[in-house]
């Protein structure tokens, strides 16, 4: 027997002495699929704290424990949402920031404060798009290449050639299908992209609008007021979450 069984062997004799028993695999699935549905009530019901009975020891030390945990949650919650219609640049780009935000916690309490908010953020997101459009392949083609590109200069060309369409096809149709041209949509998903990151980590403003391909600050200042009315400045100021770590609780 090799040394991992051995350890295993004796992780589940002492599971059996103490009683200890992972949670249900269909309890927790069933979590997640009401945060993929979008539907918070459901979520609500049936989320459990981090680290209660039946989650599982990963560290001996309690915080790092529950981050740990926090952090599986908001993967897990990321891939459910993915395959639920959530776009990639959004699921991935909260995730990343989540857990950013929970390295930085330094008590149980702000771990727990920032899950409820994460899974709650996620499901509300979900929410709105269960309500939203469904679209044809080449508009959803071309919307995946605008999420997995919004950090570079992005071409109605190299779009049309991505989708194997010519351009002036693709932007008839997505205009048809979404209702903007393809360069207001690229620029409505920068600024909601810029909010998230306004909203959820310590990025400036210059260095946001420097990652998301914005032309100049001021392009990223006039762009993001036009469809938010508000600065990138005057927006973090208003939605910050500044209760997620210890030392701006």
């Amino acid at each position: 027997m090799s040394q991992a069984e051995k350890e295993l062997t004796y992780k589940a004799f002492t599971n059996r002495e103490y009683e200890f028993r992972h949670s249900p695999f269909e309890q927790e699935f069933e979590f997640y699929d009401y945060v993929k549905l979008g539907d918070t009530e459901g979520v609500i019901k049936h989320m459990t704290p981090l680290g209660s009975d039946g989650a599982g020891i990963l560290s001996d030390d309690k915080l790092r424990n529950l981050k740990y945990h926090f952090v599986i949650t908001v993967a897990l919650v990321t891939r459910f949402c993915v395959e639920g219609g959530m776009e990639m640049e959004t699921a991935y780009t909260l995730s990343d920031l989540y857990i950013q935000k929970a390295d930085k916690c330094t008590s149980a309490d702000a771990v727990h404060r920032l899950h409820r908010e994460a899974v709650l953020e996620f499901t509300h997101q979900m929410s709105r798009i269960n309500h939203g459009t469904l679209y044809s392949k080449p508009v959803i083609m071309a919307m995946d290449y605008i999420y997995d590109n919004l950090h570079d200069k992005i071409s109605e060309t190299a779009i049309a050639d991505y989708v194997s369409l010519s351009t002036s096809y693709i932007s008839r149709l997505f205009k048809k299908e979404v209702g903007v041209t393809i360069s207001t949509y690229i620029a409505v998903k920068r600024v909601e992209t810029a909010q998230n990151m306004l909203k959820y980590s310590d990025f400036s403003p210059l260095d946001i609008a420097n990652y998301l391909a914005f032309t100049s600050h001021s392009h990223f200042i006039s762009t993001f007021k036009k469809y938010t009315g508000m600065t990138p400045n005057e927006f973090r100021k208003r939605y910050f979450r500044s209760n997620w770590s210890d030392n701006k609780s």
